[in-house]
Formats: structure tokens, C-alpha cells, sequence
């Protein structure tokens, strides 16, 4: 069978473990298409600098560098275990994520690496937006023209980020949307998320058909 190759980005404050733990809920005919790989953010939380991780401070003073060097050791990570199809991302993982394409076609980012396919974004802002105004120079132009890799995205009723994941979507030409009834979090796949999800996957094969024939 074959398998998308999908890099994991966790939220602020966690780590790799952890987002392994909360997909496992996914159901098993989605999870048996994705071969995914789990990697730790390069910098401490500032809440739990033993144990937990982040992809970058929103400090103004550090949030230029902790960027960059996180989108480095991205690009580091995908070639060392790619060639990556797509990446998933969820909180500040997904806010990451969602810049990726962006900066990959514009040649500021992920330069030695295949071109990204799609992305899955939960519960994602866009930086630049009116979540996080101040988006770091490296992704200042990650939005300034919609993607158009197939991209879904997930958020919550109750979601503190839900009006910032309803404004990131709008970056996205095609966007494949679930819309759950929980908070903050990585929801179960119901009967209308698993439909959404299976129709997302279907978008990519249609997408590039020579790559997943």
C-alpha cells in the first residue's frame, strides 16, 4: 500500500511523544496511509524548558531567530528522513507549517528539499494576521498570494484559535475543512471528519497523479 510521508509539528509546550500519542486516535484507515515522523521543536518551552518544546519565542527580540533557525532545522530533518509528501502541524506546529509552501516557492526556505505537496493544519493562526501581527521576516511574504497545494484544516467550536484558523484557511485556494464541536485540541475523526479526510486524500492523488498512481 502506498503511503503519504508526513513530517509532525507539535503545538508550543510539547513535544514530539505527545503529538504521536493524540493522532493514535485518528482512525486506523486513515493512520495506515501515513507514514509520519515525530520530531522535537529545537528550543525549550518557556513554561517547561526541561521537558517540553517550542518552535519559536514571541518575544519581538527573539522571534526573528528562533524562526529561522526552526524552519533550518526543518529543512535539516527533511533531509535527513525524506523525501517528506506533506506536513502536519497542529497549534504553533500548524501556525509553522502553513508558512512552509509559501517560503519554499518564493526560494527563502526548504531549498534542498522536494517541493511540499499539502499540508494539515490544526488549529493553526497566520502569522502576519490579526493573531500574530508581527510575522517574522522570513515568512513576511509567506502569504502574499494564496497556496495552492491541496491543504486541510481542523479547529474547534470552542477553540481559542479558531478565529485565527478560519483567517488562515483563507490563504489556501482549495481548502478541505473540519469543523468539530471540541476545543483546542486534536479531535477524533467522526463519520463527517473522516468523509472530509478521505476526500482530502482523494484531492491529492488527483493532484499529482504521476507521483500516486
Amino acid at each position: 500500500m502506498m503511503k503519504y510521508k508526513v513530517l509532525c509539528l507539535h503545538g508550543s509546550s510539547s513535544t514530539a511523544a505527545l503529538l504521536k500519542k493524540e493522532l493514535e486516535i485518528w482512525p486506523s484507515n486513515v493512520l495506515e496511509k501515513m507514514d509520519f515522523v515525530f520530531v522535537d521543536a529545537p528550543f525549550p518551552s518557556n513554561t517547561e524548558p526541561d521537558s517540553k518544546f517550542t518552535w519559536y519565542y514571541e518575544d519581538p527580540t527573539k522571534l526573528d531567530s528562533t524562526f529561522s533557525e526552526s524552519i533550518a532545522y526543518i529543512e535539516e530533518t527533511m533531509v535527513k528522513f525524506g523525501p517528506f509528501d506533506g506536513v502536519v502541524g497542529f497549534s504553533q506546529g500548524a501556525t509553522v507549517t502553513a508558512t512552509l509552501p509559501g517560503m519554499q516557492a518564493q526560494g527563502v526556505a526548504l531549498t534542498k528539499v522536494e517541493g511540499i505537496k499539502f499540508v494539515m493544519l490544526i488549529s493553526g493562526a497566520k502569522l502576519g494576521g490579526f493573531r500574530f501581527p508581527a510575522a517574522p521576516k522570513l515568512a513576511q511574504n509567506a502569504f502574499s498570494s494564496r497556496i495552492e497545494i491541496p491543504s486541510r484544516h481542523c479547529f474547534g467550536e470552542s477553540d481559542l484559535l479558531r478565529l485565527p484558523a478560519v483567517e488562515l484557511m483563507g490563504s489556501f485556494v482549495d481548502p478541505f475543512v473540519i469543523d468539530h464541536s471540541g476545543g483546542h485540541e486534536i479531535p477524533k475523526l467522526d463519520e463527517k471528519g473522516l468523509k472530509v479526510m478521505i476526500s482530502f486524500l482523494d484531492k491529492i492523488q488527483e493532484t499529482y497523479p504521476t507521483q500516486y498512481s
